[in-house]
Parts: C-alpha cells; structure tokens; sequence
C-alpha cells in the first residue's frame, strides 16, 4: 500500500460516488429532521434513519483517501445543502396554483428548514471534521490498525458534537430534559447503527483499497478546516 502521496492522485469514480452518496445522504436527513416519531416510548427525529450513513462514508473517506479529501467532500456537502435549501426558500414564494391544496404543508416542511438547515449545516462541519480528525490521528498513531475501533471512536466524537450543536438551535423551545433526552438518544442509537454496520463498513474499506492500490496516512498535513483545495 501507498503513503500520504496517494492523497495527491487524480480523483477516482469510487471517490466521486462515495462523495455523491455522502451529499444526498447530508440533504435528505435535513429534510427528514423535520419529523419526530415515536420509537416505542423514544421519541426520535427522521434523519436518524439516514444521516449515520454520512459518518460512515466519511469513515471510508478517510481511511482509504485520508483527511484531505474527506475536507473537500465535507464542505461540498455544506454548500450543496445551502444550495437546496436557498432554492426551497424560493419555490416557497412562488405563487401557488388556485386548485393545488398542498401549500400550507409544504410551507410547514420548507419553513423549518432553515433554522434547522443552520443548526444542522453549523452541526455537520464541526461533527464531521471532528470525525475525520480523529479518525486520521488515530490511524497514524495506530500505524493503519484497529480499523473497527477507529471507526467507533470517531463517530461517537463526531456524533456527541454534532448533537451539542444542532438540537439547542433546531428545536430551540423544548424542555431541558426533553433537549438532552434527545441528544442522548440520538448519540446512542446513531453509534449503535454505525457498529451493527461495521463488518459491512470493513468489507468496503478493504475492497476500496485493494480497487484504488490506495492506503492513506496523513503524515504531515493541515488539519486546518479550511484548507479546502489542499488536496
């Protein structure tokens, strides 16, 4: 397996799905954030369902390509998100048909999206790089082992930021032992959902490595969170 230099190769059609599955995955969970269910008697939020499959790709991201490149997808998923969310703002104002009775709640989804968007955009850069930090240290100080462990540690880093972050301003109003009830739940079961998927998580990292002749270590680089074209 290679060095760091790898992280300089031209980008692979493995890299650009794995980045495109990693955007839908951040949109669809901002959209889905804005519906509370009952899990039996845990009340959850619906980007749950998809939004852990975000922290495994960047898992993947990292570990195959290194830090770097989990950079750049990471801010592509920020200004793409802006990006679906500016333009929900604009079919909102556009006026409505006479005989389309469908307004009021697709105002309803789209007017929370913005608060929760920002909440979850401010939560997403700082949960992520948080993930891929200590995803990349650990694998240098690790000389590339512990893959499951890694993984684990990363996400949990990753996934209490990101709730500490994006519940106070997404449901700004809720009890204080409601908030945390949340959070905690959330942080749990997103954990949960990473570790039941890890054999899967390890085939494809192994399989990516063996495809791209590709095995990332970030010796030397830029943490720097907004280095974004140091690749």
């Amino acid at each position: 397996m290679d060095n760091q230099n790898n992280g300089r190769q031209k980008l692979s059609v493995s890299f650009l799905l794995m980045a495109v599955v990693f955007n839908v995955c951040l949109i669809a969970s901002n959209l889905f954030e804005t519906k509370l269910f009952m899990a039996g008697p845990i009340a959850l939020t619906g980007g749950v369902i998809i939004f852990p499959i975000s922290y495994i790709i960047n898992d993947c991201l990292v570990e195959v390509w290194g830090y770097r490149k989990a950079r750049l997808v990471i801010w592509t998923g920020f200004v793409m998100n802006f990006f679906v969310v500016a333009m929900a703002q604009i079919v909102r104002l556009l006026p409505a048909v006479p005989f389309w009775d469908g307004g009021p709640h697709f105002d309803y989804v789209f007017a929370m999206a913005p608060r929760v968007t920002l909440a979850s955009m401010m939560a997403f850069l700082c949960g992520s790089t948080v993930n891929a930090w200590i995803m990349s240290r650990m694998k240098v100080a690790s000389h590339g082992k512990r893959f499951s462990l890694r993984a684990i540690v990363s996400s949990i880093g990753g996934e209490t930021v990101d709730s500490l972050i994006f519940f106070p301003i997404a449901f700004w109003g809720l009890g204080v032992t409601e908030m945390l009830q949340l959070m905690a739940t959330q942080i749990v079961l997103k954990t949960m959902y990473e570790v039941i998927i890890l054999p899967v998580t390890n085939i494809v990292v192994r399989k990516l490595k063996e495809f791209e002749g590709v095995d990332t270590f970030d010796g030397g680089i830029s943490y720097n969170p907004f280095k974004v074209f140091d690749l």
